[in-house]
């Protein structure tokens, strides 16, 4: 595929994700009549949904990163180049944006939003580590044994991780940054983006040594 359409594919894929986290969430509050727990339940198993099938739809164009800690781990692993990357991780936090905006749209909510959402402490922080250690080692280890599994583990660890993790595993900084646009049920007050992709960078570090180190093949002795 060429890089343009590599490129377009990581933002429209983007966009549709955080179309279906952010879309999702504001659904799922307004039939929930006040029940947390029931819009939480309505937008994990939405989000884990659309996870698989975005990943199969856009797998075969950009590898379906839509996520910059992905990104920048296949570069640690030096599976793209710097510039690739960037351009990556451009597409991927305008796509976010855009996903954030089109959502609002669908349900005639304002546009421009900030949310005032605080999800502060290091208590998070950690727990975005822990959803991002797991989320890049869910396509490390599928990747090496079994790849035509890939989507639907990601969107099972996702699904599984929205509630194990006191964060509701995020594990995206551009979809940290997009949610901070919507004052809604998935959104994040920006004063707290800080800490989330601090945990973010921290996870994808730690998976990529450990994961790096467990699945690495010896040579002949």
């Amino acid at each position: 595929m060429t890089l343009s359409r590599r490129i377009i594919a990581e933002f429209v894929g983007t966009a549709m994700l955080l179309a279906i986290v952010v879309g999702s969430g504001i659904m799922g509050e307004r039939l929930a009549a006040g029940n947390d727990a029931v819009a939480l339940l309505g937008n994990t198993i939405a989000t884990g949904a659309g996870l698989v099938v975005l990943i199969h739809m856009f797998g075969p164009v950009s590898g379906a990163h839509f996520n910059p800690v992905v990104t920048l781990a296949v570069l640690l692993r030096r599976g793209t180049t710097a510039r690739v990357a960037m351009l990556y991780l451009a597409a991927q936090l305008a796509g976010a944006i855009l996903g954030v905006w089109a959502a609002h749209a669908m349900f005639a909510e304002p546009i421009l939003q900030i949310s005032g959402k605080a999800r502060d402490g290091l208590s998070q922080g950690f727990a975005e580590s822990v959803a991002t250690f797991g989320l890049i080692g869910t396509i490390l280890s599928t990747q090496r044994s079994r790849p035509e599994f890939t989507p639907q583990a990601v969107g099972l660890y996702i699904t599984a991780a929205y509630w194990f993790t006191a964060s509701t595993s995020f594990a995206n900084p551009a979809v940290t940054i997009a949610r901070s646009l919507s004052d809604s049920f998935a959104g994040i007050a920006p004063a707290s983006i800080a800490v989330f992709i601090a945990g973010q960078l921290v996870g994808m570090l730690a998976a990529t040594l450990f994961f790096g180190w467990l699945l690495r093949e010896e040579s002949p002795s």
